[in-house]
């Protein structure tokens, strides 16, 4: 209400100072600030158009000479659900670049595509669902249990990771212009979200505070101040039994009060809806609606305001003052696209259709491809294969799909590269190629009898490219063969793992083994079938040339795991279990079969000579640590240089060590380089169990290498890491 009266007083200024008076139209007028005309708009309104502005389909008012709008826009890796964009690799994959100023050049791409598909759309009368500039994206839910089919949307398991590709995402998305913003990215889901999908508008997450704020909640409050991002995404579920849609203390004291958001809240699709038929916390819609409203929802992705609020008024259970406040914070946002002003007001209201899969998207999905693809094993030097080899066999399920480069939320492009595509494209003319399928991605052939094998067993090298699809894995109801989208057993398909057995048993040629997905497969059988092994992930529309590019060495492999591969599900708690105790690489003492953090590469790197700047560091004083990295190997490579740091004694439960800074590098052979990382306080400050940052004096133990400082990292083959210990004094 403040807001509001704040506003009205700007109105009477304004007017008096250019000479206008309340009447005049001074919402569409652009030198007007966006508080005042957005005032000036809402005042206008009768209470069944503001109802109608407050849901994701936005009515025209012609009256006002407003048009239609729908809020609902997907943008995940590229454009989505509206016809031709650049498909970039999927969220985990660029998670495996650890490179943020490439995500950020994505999200530059997307969105500049974004604004020309807008501006092509509005001519031809296109304002309906997917046509906005409202994009739902990014997902930077924590990748908390490996079998989540959603888990493939965000940026891993680990919040400091996440935090900072949604950072570099956002900025990307909405750009740095002082007047208007250039697409509105949403941070989504809030909070606590993150499977099983068979649950997910029935299930309470019961996390502790010291959980909710160490894991689930940092990278929300990441993007809110490190980013601005415009809008925030409430869940379906109940998180420590309130849904996430009606729930004030998440909502109003810690987003809004805490966290210090101020932009628009929308609600998941149809998550209101959920809160009498799923969670049975009211009684009936209009009581839903209602307590969305009042709780901070401003924007209902659903029927639910639309149907619900004028009986919630008649019911005065809101009032008129708590929809003008929902409908003040979201017009803003409509204002600040510039979606009232003339055209040509904003710096890409001319964007030309030309960039839409442009030669210079194409080759950032490219570069995004190759950066992701994570060597996990390489035995014999397996790879790279040479152009010239005699002999290849190419087989699998995955190998000829477009499927397997998408993952979901895609756009669709005029140019996929499927991995066969990708190896054939390199191959020397006079090398012989031959491809099968061999077996299907979801249901068992006749091994024993299949000829491929024969005919593989008998080439130089066979490349295998197996895994699972989007097929497997996704949203609810998404996934074919997974039909509630999670994957409860995490293994690679049965009938795949019996045809590379076969294929072991009768080849002793060298078998790589590419593995497509958006989770971990965990079969550490496949070890000891495979004398090399690439995680291509959904590597996107240009996934085919890049994982060429890595398997002829074009460029050296340089992914990294955003996630733990456990060895099987029985290393897990259960699904329904939202503590983090054993979850993740940050709190469990499990083996797991590849640890987060690792990835190979075609060249060795050496870590030497850590250093602390000061010898002596106090509380809240900020230092740095730095370390040597040298390419002892034969070839250039990039190497992703990870800062992990360990509390050695507390009086809380603290992780076993966590990432806190990250560098990709590139060296030459016999090059070096000194890596610097600069510490703040907040990266060795731990939480409470109230869920509080705290500061313990005593010995921190510092970590800088090319994977976690895990003994099962370097049994794997990753580089030593260096330490170093630091005492930090509590004056």
């Amino acid at each position: 209400m403040k807001k509001l009266i704040f506003a009205f007083l700007f109105t009477i200024a304004y007017a008096f100072v250019f000479g206008q008076t309340i009447g005049d139209t001074i919402f569409k007028n652009p030198k007007y600030s966006i508080e005042v005309r957005t005032y000036d708009l809402i005042k206008r309104l009768t209470i069944e158009e503001k109802i109608g502005l407050l849901s994701y389909r936005s009515p025209a008012i012609p009256r006002l000479g407003i048009v239609e709008y729908d809020w609902w826009n997907e943008a995940l890796h590229g454009v989505a659900r509206s016809g031709r964009s650049t498909v970039f690799p999927q969220a985990i994959s660029l998670a495996a670049t650890f490179d943020d100023n490439l995500i950020n050049r994505i999200a530059t791409a997307i969105s500049d595509e974004a604004r020309a598909k807008f501006n092509v759309a509005q001519k031809i009368g296109n304002r309906g669902r997917y046509a906005g500039l409202t994009f739902w994206a990014p997902n930077v839910n924590i990748f908390r249990d490996p079998r989540w089919g959603r888990g493939q949307e965000t940026y891993g398991e680990d919040p400091y990771l996440t935090s900072r590709m949604g950072v570099a995402f956002v900025k990307g998305m909405q750009g740095d212009d002082p007047n208007y913003l250039k697409v509105a990215a949403c941070a989504k889901h809030y909070a606590v979200h993150s499977g099983p999908e068979s649950q997910r508008h029935t299930f309470n997450a019961l996390p502790s505070k010291k959980d909710l704020f160490e894991t689930y909640l940092p990278a929300f409050k990441t993007l809110v101040k490190d980013a601005n991002v415009e809008a925030v995404m409430c869940a379906y579920n109940r998180t420590n039994d309130e849904p996430c849609c009606g729930n004030k203390y998440l909502l109003q004291e810690v987003l809004r009060n805490q966290f210090g958001f101020k932009g628009h809240i929308v609600s998941d699709c149809w998550a209101i809806t959920d809160f009498y038929i799923g969670h049975k916390t009211s009684k009936n819609s209009v009581e839903a609606a209602s307590l969305a409203l009042e709780s901070g929802v401003d924007l209902s992705c659903g029927p639910e305001f639309q149907d619900n609020l004028k009986n919630g008024l008649d019911q005065k259970l809101i009032t008129v003052n708590a929809i003008d406040s929902a409908l003040f914070i979201l017009l803003r946002t409509r204002f600040k696209l510039g979606l009232f002003d003339p055209a040509g007001s904003t710096p890409w209201d001319n964007l030309s259709p030309d960039i839409i899969c442009s030669d210079k998207h194409v080759a950032l999905a490219r570069e995004a491809a190759q950066k992701s693809c994570v060597l996990l094993k390489n035995t014999k030097n397996a790879l790279p294969l040479k152009k010239d080899i005699k002999s290849l066999y190419i087989i699998g399920p995955s190998a000829a799909s477009i499927e397997v480069l998408l993952g979901n939320y895609n756009g669709v492009s005029n140019r996929h590269v499927t991995i066969l595509d990708g190896i054939t494209s390199q191959i020397s003319p006079g090398t012989s190629v031959n491809y099968r399928i061999g077996c299907l991605p979801d249901r068992a052939t006749d091994i024993k009898n299949n000829y491929a094998i024969s005919e593989a067993s008998s080439a130089a090298a066979c490349i295998a490219v197996m895994g699972v699809s989007p097929l497997f894995e996704g949203e609810e109801i998404e996934a074919l063969y997974n039909p509630m989208g999670d994957r409860l057993d995490l293994g690679i398909p049965a009938h795949q793992l019996e045809f590379l057995r076969e294929l072991r048993k009768r080849s002793n040629k060298p078998i790589i083994l590419v593995l497509t997905g958006g989770s971990p497969i965990c079969t550490p059988e496949l070890y000891d079938l495979a004398d090399a092994i690439i995680f291509a992930w959904y590597p996107g529309q240009e996934g085919g040339n890049g994982v060429a590019d890595v398997l002829f060495g074009k460029v050296s492999p340089s992914g990294k795991l955003p996630i733990t591969f456990p060895k099987s599900t029985s290393q897990l708690p259960s699904f329904e279990d939202y503590s983090m105790a054993n979850r993740t690489y940050r709190y469990t003492t499990e083996e797991p079969w590849f640890p987060f953090g690792f990835g190979l590469s075609y060249t060795n790197f050496e870590y030497s000579d850590i250093k602390v700047s000061n010898s002596k560091i106090n509380k809240n004083e900020p230092f740095s640590i730095e370390a040597t990295l040298k390419n002892t190997g034969s070839v250039a490579s990039d190497e992703v240089v990870q800062l992990y740091v360990s509390q050695l004694k507390s009086r809380y439960k603290q992780p076993v060590y966590s990432l806190k800074g990250f560098k990709r590098v590139t060296l030459d052979k016999n090059g070096s380089i000194k890596v610097s990382f600069e510490i703040t306080p907040e990266m060795y400050m731990g939480f409470d169990e109230d869920g509080k940052q705290t500061f313990e004096p005593g010995t921190y133990k510092f970590y800088i290498g090319g994977s976690t400082p895990s003994a099962r990292s370097l049994a794997l083959g990753a580089s030593s890491p260096v330490e170093i210990l630091v005492n930090i004094d509590g004056k």
